[in-house]
């Protein structure tokens, strides 16, 4: 039986890489359309679109959590304390998921208000995981 802990690490590395492969997409085309060159893409794609911009910053927003809590997720899987991180490993990679999806989508007020809920809730967990599973050892 696979545990939620390891659907939810599963899910959030390809989350992470969806994202990633989206904006290598559209890039590719903006290549492809000589509309930029292939050498003119800066890391945060300041000088592309906001869409393009927010994107980047969703996906590092991935990637800067993933070692954290991909990393409480994965000690948890490897000693065999899943019964820590299985209850909240679905919440975790909801509120993920729509965090990036808030961000893709607007930069307004609410929105990142809205965002940084979801934000929290995912910081909420992994001190409750760090806690619980610091417990256990």
């Amino acid at each position: 039986m696979t545990h939620p802990s390891a659907i939810a690490l599963t899910g959030f590395i390809a989350w992470a890489l969806l994202l990633l492969v989206l904006m290598e997409i559209i890039r590719t085309q903006l290549v492809l359309r000589r509309k930029i060159p292939a050498n003119g893409f800066v890391p945060d794609n300041a000088n592309l679109s906001p869409f393009m911009q927010r994107l980047a910053r969703a996906h590092a927003n991935c990637v800067e959590s993933l070692p954290v809590l991909g990393g409480l997720l994965l000690v948890a899987i490897v000693t065999g304390h899943t019964s820590v991180t299985d209850p909240a490993a679905y919440l975790f990679l909801a509120c993920r998921v729509f965090q990036s999806l808030v961000h893709l989508a607007s930069v307004s007020a609410a929105a990142v208000t809205v965002r940084f809920s979801a934000f929290a809730v995912q910081m909420i967990i992994g001190v409750y995981w760090a806690v619980g599973l610091l417990a256990l050892m």
